[in-house]
């Protein structure tokens, strides 16, 4: 199971509505996403291999 390792952050591109996503690490290199109004709601995890691929598309 994969699990969250450390803290959840923000973009510095996100606005300071509070209508953002956070991310963090997780076991495996992974990423953890949530969304930044529900920190006991539900997480979407990906694979480094997948969070990279997602990344390349806005870079």
């Amino acid at each position: 199971m994969t699990e969250v390792e450390g803290a959840f952050w923000k973009s510095s591109y996100s606005g300071q509505h509070g209508d953002c996503v956070e991310v963090a690490d997780t076991t495996g290199n992974g990423r953890a996403v949530r969304d930044s109004k529900q920190h006991d709601g539900p997480l979407l995890t990906v694979s480094r291999d997948s969070w990279q691929a997602f990344i390349r598309q806005f870079a």
